[in-house]
């Protein structure tokens, strides 16, 4: 296990997924399986999680070993590797993924990261979560990325939620995002031919506006661990870094 994961993991274990590490929660209102395919099927993975482009498993491995590109720009692609393992049986109901990646991009802003995902039945739905914690290749740079990567974690688990209650397609809620994001900023250039002033006051009035049922949005989910068994994370993601 390399440093940058023996930090990461470090972090995970001895604050529960608090401190610095990032917590997205979101209930599904749709059956435990069908939300365990979404979410470890590689290929319909990569179509919901903003954070990732492509994600491409090694045949034969066990821990299922990955590999993973985003595209940043046309043309320009951030990649690196994983490891992952799931439990789909547990006795208490639950199942969980655990997680460890790393990048040697020099442009990669992360070094290397660790985290797991956490399916809880909850009356009509599952309640499905993420604790993950990396170590940043520059400091000053993670001020502004971590908050962008929660953000996307956050805005993927609602588009996650969309497909798999509505049957909504991920790129359908790329296209209904884009049109949302197209008639605020149209509101706000309307004003702004008045005064700077107003077109300010109508940039905070459209952003605060909630988004439509059916187009993803960040502020849905939960961003902070309601107990601590949703901030702790599972066994197996220790037994997955001593491999």
């Amino acid at each position: 296990m390399g440093y940058g994961h023996a930090r990461a993991v470090e972090r995970l274990l001895k604050s529960g997924g608090a401190m610095r590490g990032l917590y997205v929660e979101t209930l599904v209102r749709a059956d435990l399986d069908r939300v365990w395919e979404l979410t470890r099927d590689p290929r319909l993975h990569q179509r919901w999680d903003l954070r990732f482009t492509t994600i491409d498993p090694v045949p034969g491995t066990e821990p299922q070993r990955f590999r993973y590109a985003t595209r940043v720009l046309p043309g320009l692609r951030i990649g690196g590797t994983g490891t992952t393992v799931g439990e789909r049986t547990r006795p208490d109901g639950t199942r969980t993924s655990a997680l460890r990646f790393s990048s040697g991009h020099p442009l990669s802003p992360i070094v290397a990261g660790a985290g797991y995902w956490r399916y809880v039945p909850s009356g009509g739905g599952v309640r499905f979560l993420t604790g993950y914690d990396y170590t940043p290749r520059h400091r000053v740079v993670d001020r502004v990325f971590r908050p962008l990567m929660g953000w996307g974690t956050a805005w993927s688990f609602d588009r996650l939620r969309l497909w798999a209650e509505r049957g909504t397609t991920p790129e359908a809620s790329l296209r209904t995002t884009a049109l949302d994001v197209a008639w605020r900023l149209a509101a706000t250039a309307a004003v702004a031919g008045f005064s700077p002033p107003a077109a300010l006051v109508a940039g905070v009035a459209v952003a605060l506006i909630p988004p439509s049922p059916g187009t993803p949005a960040a502020r849905r989910c939960l961003r902070t661990p309601p107990d601590r068994f949703s901030a702790t994370a599972p066994a197996t993601l220790a037994r997955l870094e001593q491999r």
